[in-house]
């Protein structure tokens, strides 16, 4: 009936139409069929990828933590009305630095060396060796005016982060813009900076890495004996400015500290440390440590002080232990150190100034640029400098002539090594060897516990709050774990973090764990326990070995479902990285993080309690050994306990020039009381299995799926 009536032309694009949709119909089908595949492959790459439903836990708890000492910083402040108020203020912060930076050494003789002179008209330069403790050679520069009357102000220069220490462009700016007006200075390179490598090769080279990574890789592992890098290099800074104040050109009274970055933080830390400075210009570094946290920002190991946050100290707490001597703040408005932070410690200061009577003693500069000791912040330097002084009336930096950086070396071929300075690892064995012949032997298991505990610094009345909280967690599919279903859930170890703890069952489980007096096993992870589960044999072999044991899998903090994915992207297994980031932080709030993670089992094994387990097999991989450790000794719940990949010591990373382990898993202080042997011994009667045991230089392999 349709040909008879429809015209050939309309016919023929009908039949085109049903063609082209024929067309466009199979080619739907062959794009659906083919999206379905995609979909399908992303979601097994998706159930390959380890769970981490918590990534920001660890941020967000950080940050309540320092919001919190910030407070309590601010409320005291905002109680002081007297000029004796700001006294006894700035004599309490004097003493909590002291309890953070810890002893001093003693004074030794400096045995300086000027090794070459060269006349610069004006000015000459010497290059100086001196010995800041026994066979620890600095390297220096000493710059000092000619045709002037002495003695003249000095200044003490701090370096930054600059491979090439004193000698950096920055800081030869500064030195010979001070010079230049009148000054005696004296700039020395930092531990790992310019000629004072401490991990060298053939060549000379760094074989860890010039500035950050040598800072972290030396100052990680001196926590485990007590030491902190940032008062070793600030020592530096008290023996340049003992030098200085030998030299007959100088004004012992009249001697100012500045430094950038780095140096900034060396500047800020020697205020608080040293009485006899004159003036200060710390640049490009002071601001608070909540806006530090807040931006996700890491700094160096020198640059996070121990238990300062616990303490309550903040940046500015250290320039206020200068009052009432003259201090410049130096910031930057596109600085990675947040300039808002830089306003807030100038305002801190300036009312503590201002009720002392010293409110013309304390200033801020803002330069308009990024990062560095740019000449706007050296002027701003040298213009403070001289008010303070009366040495010269300039206003501007002078014109410069920077020198070869060969020329400014103090040894014969750029580096300390040469002339037998011993490395500052070097130092850290000696003192494991002196602490292990100190350590009295704990008499008893309770002494041991107790020592243990006060070492990781474990929050008792968190243990004692009974049974923790916890969150059932939804929406999980097949795994391909050793059973054929599994349970999830968020056991609230203390307010806000969660331990991830899974449980895996025969049948379909939706509710609560039931309650049952069987006995269980629990599998502290290394990295995640999700990935372990589907790939790790010894869970396999522990089901297969104990068929009748209810099998359970802990990921403590920053590990598996709440590792970190803060800072930098994928920087998770960097020395640099977010795992460092909440390590260090937790050095600096006195809850070392091997501490808050041996919490987080202890409150799991209280959680398994609650649900009828009296009796639990312990067991940890890696990283988890260590919190499995102390929990085993600690609890007497456990009664057997199995170790994969655990470490052999603390001495061992304390004795050994290169270790593989991260800050996350050191221990502050340990070797001065215990360490893993005087647990792994006490363990014994629990019936201790270790398996391939590992020391200072091998750690588990880090799967690339993480």
């Amino acid at each position: 009936m349709m040909e008879k009536i429809m015209p050939a032309r309309l016919k023929s694009n009908f039949l085109s139409g049903i063609k082209a949709g024929v067309f466009i119909l199979l080619a739907c089908l062959t794009t659906c069929s083919q999206f379905s595949a995609d979909v399908f492959a992303a979601d097994e790459n998706k159930h390959d990828k380890p769970l981490n439903r918590f990534p920001r836990m660890m941020q967000e708890y950080l940050v309540r933590q320092i919001r919190l000492v910030e407070q309590r910083g601010i409320q005291k402040r905002s109680n002081l009305a007297t000029s004796q108020d700001v006294e006894l203020y700035v004599r309490e912060v004097r003493e909590k630095i002291k309890q953070s930076f810890g002893t001093w050494p003693e004074k030794t003789p400096l045995h300086p060396q000027i090794t070459a002179v060269y006349d610069r008209g004006t000015y000459r330069i010497e290059n100086l060796i001196f010995e800041s403790r026994p066979d620890f050679l600095v390297t220096a520069n000493v710059y000092i005016p000619q045709d002037r009357t002495f003695p003249l102000p000095g200044v003490v220069g701090t370096c930054g982060h600059s491979n090439n220490g004193k000698a950096a462009e920055a800081y030869q700016s500064f030195a010979q813009g001070l010079v230049r007006q009148g000054y005696v200075v004296l700039i020395y390179d930092p531990i790992s900076q310019g000629e004072r490598l401490q991990y060298t090769d053939d060549k000379l080279e760094s074989t860890i890495g010039v500035g950050v990574r040598e800072h972290l890789y030396a100052g990680n592992q001196q926590f485990l004996v007590g030491e902190f890098i940032g008062s070793w290099r600030a020592w530096d800074g008290i023996r340049a400015l003992d030098y200085l104040q030998s030299r007959p050109e100088v004004n012992p009274d009249k001697i100012g500290v500045t430094g950038n970055s780095g140096g900034g933080t060396m500047t800020t830390w020697l205020c608080g440390v040293e009485d006899r400075w004159s003036m200060a210009a710390p640049s490009c570094f002071v601001t608070t440590f909540r806006r530090n946290a807040e931006n996700e920002l890491s700094a160096d190991t020198e640059q996070c002080p121990p238990k300062a946050l616990a303490l309550g100290l903040d940046h500015a707490d250290f320039l206020a232990a200068m009052l009432p001597k003259p201090v410049i703040i130096l910031a930057k408005e596109k600085d990675f150190f947040d300039v808002r932070g830089s306003i807030e410690a100038y305002q801190r200061l300036s009312r503590l100034y201002s009720l002392a009577g010293y409110q013309k003693n304390v200033e801020i500069f803002i330069g308009p640029t990024a990062h560095g000791y740019t000449r706007e912040n050296r002027e701003a330097m040298y213009r403070w400098f001289n008010g303070i002084t009366g040495i010269s009336n300039s206003e501007s930096e002078p014109e410069l002539v920077l020198e070869d950086e060969k020329k400014l070396w103090s040894t014969p071929h750029g580096q300390v090594v040469e002339l037998y300075s011993r490395p500052i690892y070097d130092y850290t064995r000696e003192l494991s060897q002196k602490l292990a012949k100190k350590r009295s032997g704990l008499t008893s298991k309770a002494d041991l516990i107790r020592t243990v505990a006060n070492t990781l610094k474990l929050d008792s009345h968190i243990l004692e709050s009974g049974p923790p909280e916890f969150r059932i967690l939804r929406d999980l599919q097949p795994r391909d774990y050793p059973l054929p279903h599994f349970s999830a859930f968020a056991v609230e170890t203390e307010p806000d973090i969660f331990a991830v703890v899974y449980r895996l069952n025969e049948e379909r489980m939706l509710s609560r764990p039931q309650i049952t007096n069987k006995r269980a096993i629990l599998y502290i992870s290394h990295l995640s326990a999700d990935d372990e589960l589907r790939n790790e044999p010894l869970i396999r072999e522990l089901i297969a070995g104990e068929p009748e044991s209810i099998v359970y899998t802990c990921d403590v903090r920053g590990i598996g479902e709440s590792k970190p994915v803060t800072g930098q992207p994928d920087s998770f297994f960097d020395p640099y990285g977010n795992d460092y980031f909440y390590a260090i932080h937790g050095i600096m709030l006195d809850k070392p993080y091997v501490g808050q993670r041996t919490l987080d089992v202890l409150r799991v094994l209280q959680w398994l309690r609650s649900h009828g387990h009296e009796n639990v097999h312990l067991v940890g991989k890696g990283w988890g050994a260590l919190p499995a450790t102390f929990a085993a000794l600690m609890n007497d719940q456990v009664v057997q306990v199995t170790l994969k990949y655990a470490l052999t010591s603390y001495t061992d990373i304390a004795e050994s020039k290169h270790y593989a382990w991260p800050l996350s898993c050191l221990l502050p202080d340990v070797l001065k009381y215990f360490d893993l042997p005087d647990c792994y011994k006490a363990l014994e009667a629990k019936g201790l299995k270790q398996i391939d045991m590992l020391g200072a230089e091998k750690q588990p392999e880090m799967e690339s799926d993480f």
